[in-house]
């Protein structure tokens, strides 16, 4: 039997941020499914991991990590969740935080993580077949195997596969912590260098045996300057070990048919129920009722490079001449919560602002909404895309990234309706709102509405196909 280990930062349902959590949340379980491999997972046990799930795991071993100068105590534990083996590395010092990420010693907490996960390995004897790390928090690990423990025959035989799921984020150090952080020599030093600094994502793009990203245009779009953050140098030298997998949602959490978060269940067969979801969150929000109204969504980081300045620039005008009605979930910019904020007040019946994180408010809001607007200027998958399509909201998207994986314009000919969304290539708000203004059109005419909102309802967006991408993957290493 293959044995497989996902090194990450984060995985639903224990702690997650993002899309990060969301895939080594449902992607492990979805290789188990397709194959007979053993597949398992280690990240950080965080104190925002809910006493839910500590009364349910197993103490495995302790121990004493050498890191640096260091000598540290190490805890791992572990959960079983749908054939799917989860462990978890204890150090109160480095994960006992308010936060998973954006703490002064990052670089410190998950080079500890990934030496862990090094010696976890021997500790548990779980040699894995492939050891598939994902981001930079978990680039170190594939550093650490080649570098350090490569010399124990044991780990000879591991191959490594290194996951992109943002660019931007790539782990930066000054090389004065080369050795007292990273625990990594001179003779090192070239492999992590870039631009003058520590690059851990470059480090791992490196040594790793096959790269890959969250979609196949992000794969092509990371190897261009306006794309990489400065590391399509490195990808385009390693591009023969590089491609790109479309992620995939879990269809068991997201499904309309049983969520029981949502105020009615519906599917694609039957989607009357979705008009009572808009009524009762109309209800619920303060908007005023009227099932016929379009109401549009934003669920995002409020931030530049989600196209939030795009939205900024044509909401109000939409507001003015349309009658529909806009909702907005979501933290990030000052600029953009206040925008938003200012926009409620000034369409009080008609906008609502929640500036916040909210799983469950999520799920109302898509199970309400008739339009879902993303318009990314980049977008590595996007998981919110495919969400609203399974929840039934006609998504209007910029060409980018995964969106243009996933997202394919909607036109008829005849009597055969294609595509499953709105989409535009530009970065424009004119280009936006003309599209989302086509999407209302749809929305009015009643009947190509409800054979529109079956048909990308039925868009498969499970797990199945990546799955098996990812398994002939690593029956190729």
């Amino acid at each position: 039997m293959k044995k497989i280990l996902f090194v990450g930062s984060e995985a639903l349902p224990f702690a997650s941020t993002g899309g990060l959590g969301d895939v080594l949340g449902s992607l492990p379980s979805a290789i188990c499914e397709n194959s007979d491999f053993d597949v398992r997972v280690i990240m950080p046990l965080y104190s925002a991991i809910s006493s839910q799930w500590r009364e349910k795991m197993k103490e495995e071993t302790t121990f004493y990590l050498s890191l640096a100068w260091r000598r540290l105590y190490c805890g791992i534990y572990s959960l079983k969740l749908k054939n799917v083996t989860y462990y978890f590395v204890d150090n109160e010092y480095y994960f006992n935080r308010y936060s998973l990420y954006g703490e002064y010693d990052d670089g410190e907490r998950f080079a500890f993580f990934s030496m862990a996960v090094m010696e976890a390995i021997e500790k548990l004897s779980f040699y894995p077949d492939v050891l598939h790390a994902h981001d930079w928090q978990g680039a170190l690990s594939i550093i650490y195997l080649n570098h350090i423990y490569k010399a124990k025959k044991e780990y000879q035989g591991i191959k490594t596969v290194f996951t992109i799921h943002n660019i931007e984020y790539q782990g930066k150090y000054d090389f004065a912590i080369l050795g007292d952080v990273f625990s990594l020599s001179q003779r090192d030093a070239h492999l992590v260098e870039h631009d003058g600094v520590i690059n851990l994502m470059k480090g791992a793009i490196e040594d790793s045996n096959r790269v890959t990203t969250v979609s196949p245009t992000y794969a092509l779009e990371i190897q261009t300057p306006n794309f990489s953050h400065g590391l399509h140098g490195s990808l385009k030298n390693n591009s023969h070990k590089l491609s790109g997998i479309l992620n995939g949602i879990d269809y068991n959490y997201y499904d309309p048919k049983k969520d029981r978060e949502i105020s009615a269940n519906y599917s694609s067969q039957n989607i009357q129920n979705k008009g009572v979801c808009k009524v009762n969150f109309q209800r619920d929000t303060g908007l005023y009722e009227n099932e016929s109204t379009p109401l549009l969504s934003v669920i995002s980081r409020l931030v530049s490079h989600k196209g939030i300045d795009l939205i900024e620039g044509g909401i109000v005008s939409l507001l003015e001449n349309t009658d529909a009605q806009f909702v907005v979930l979501g933290k990030g910019e000052e600029r953009y919560e206040n925008f938003f904020k200012d926009l409620e007040n000034r369409f009080p019946k008609r906008v609502r602002a929640f500036i916040t994180y909210d799983r469950e408010l999520s799920k109302k809001i898509y199970s309400a909404s008739d339009i879902f607007l993303m318009p990314s200027h980049s977008e590595p998958c996007g998981l919110a895309q495919m969400i609203a399509s399974r929840y039934g909201a006609i998504p209007v998207v910029r060409e980018t990234g995964g969106l243009y994986d996933s997202i394919k314009p909607y036109y008829k000919e005849k009597n055969t309706i294609f595509g499953n969304g709105f989409t535009f290539a530009g970065y424009s708000a004119e280009e936006l709102f003309e599209r989302t203004r086509a999407a209302i059109g749809l929305y009015l005419d009643k009947n190509l509405r409800k054979t529109f909102v079956r048909k990308i309802m039925r868009t498969d967006f499970s797990w199945k196909k990546s799955a098996k991408d990812y398994i002939s993957l690593y029956e190729h290493l």
